[in-house]
């Protein structure tokens, strides 16, 4: 288990810093009755930056954000199961570039949306419980990962609908997986984290063959040799609770805990021996009111910047590349009292979506600096 080494004091940001971009609510809809738990701008396709989703109860919406805070709705899904919650939507695509809705939630189902024909592609079983995120791997988006209460992780191929690994066993995580992420640029990597107050860094470099075979199997997927990953090649105690949202942040890792603050820290691996190493916690963005489980925050496409929403209905804004860290901004207004459980910044994070318990979304925009 990584250990935080003495004398390596991380730089903690300043709650009082001055706001260095002004924004300002343009919309707010409301959406249905039933909590809305996932918000997602879609940065696989540059066709469609300007679109995202939501999920809520057994709803998947996909909107489009248009100019002068206006969102108008394309397409809705209802589940055919009533008593679904949806936890989490994430965007992925076929390999001919058929843009794909991936959704999970409590009945452990993923439903795949083929968005281009608004009809079910595909659902997949095999999680012995809720899901309650998935992510796509940006350098090849029809593979996904998704965690679940069951302290597994599983990789899927979206085309063939095989589950390829499953991370999970002797060293797996020892409660609900609440996040996943691949790394940007590190194809075999990810890391998830639960609420065993652990990150994992998981390496599927020696599976690699099992990623490349699921793309030719021509075999019933439940007739693939799926392999269990059970040891991770990295585990971080940064935290002591509940760890809810992960994020790399180039070969750093961003992790949020109920502890009401975001810490980036760099995981210093021994290459001798997997799973142990140390943790360097470079620095920790404060986000008050923020000590319930599942609120996950948002980046830019960039990492310029990362969006938290907290219990209060407040988000907070922080600059990402400066040290120490810098406040943008404290987004609050006087009906936004619901807890947002998750944000979405935009493509250059000049607009700003908040889902929440309430069922509303709420739309800041960047006040142009002219």
């Amino acid at each position: 288990m990584a250990k935080t080494p003495v004398g390596c004091e991380p730089v903690v940001g300043s709650l009082n810093t001055p706001k260095k971009r002004d924004y300002k609510v343009t919309n707010r809809l409301q959406e249905g009755k039933r909590p809305l738990y996932a918000v997602v701008f879609n940065f696989i396709d540059s066709r469609f930056y300007n679109v995202f989703a939501t999920v809520g109860g057994n709803r998947v919406t996909v909107y489009r954000c248009l100019e002068g805070g206006t969102i108008a709705v394309l397409q809705s899904y209802i589940d055919e199961d009533k008593e679904e919650s949806f936890y989490t939507v994430s965007w992925a695509c076929d390999i001919d570039r058929t843009p794909f809705l991936v959704a999970g939630g409590s009945n452990g189902i993923i439903r795949v949306i083929d968005a281009a024909n608004e009809k079910i592609h595909k659902s997949y079983v095999g999680h012995g419980d809720s899901i309650n995120e998935i992510k796509t791997q940006s350098l090849k988006p029809s593979l996904i990962v998704s965690a679940s209460k069951d302290e597994s992780v599983r990789l899927w191929n979206v085309h063939t609908g095989i589950c390829i690994l499953i991370f999970a066993g002797a060293g797996g995580h020892r409660n609900e997986v609440l996040s996943v992420d691949f790394h940007p640029s590190d194809i075999y990597r990810i890391a998830s984290c639960g609420m065993d107050n652990t990150v994992k860094i998981w390496s599927m470099k020696e599976f690699w063959t099992y990623v490349e075979k699921s793309f030719t199997w021509t075999d019933l997927p439940s007739k693939f040799p799926t392999k269990y990953v059970q040891f991770p090649s990295f585990i971080a105690s940064v935290h002591t609770n509940y760890v809810d949202c992960t994020r790399w942040l180039g070969d750093f890792v961003l992790s949020k805990s109920v502890d009401n603050e975001i810490i980036l820290w760099e995981p210093i691996m021994k290459e001798q021996s997997p799973g142990e190493g140390s943790v360097d916690i470079l620095m920790k963005y404060p986000v008050p009111d923020c000590d319930i489980w599942f609120i996950k925050f948002s980046c830019d496409f960039h990492y310029n910047a990362a969006a938290a929403g907290n219990r209060e209905g407040r988000i907070y804004v922080w600059e990402l590349q400066s040290c120490p860290p810098v406040l943008i901004a404290k987004l609050s207004h006087p009906h936004s009292k619901s807890p947002i459980r998750q944000t979405a910044m935009s493509f250059d994070g000049s607009t700003i979506l908040a889902c929440c318990e309430d069922g509303t979304i709420w739309r800041w925009d960047a006040a142009s600096s002219s």
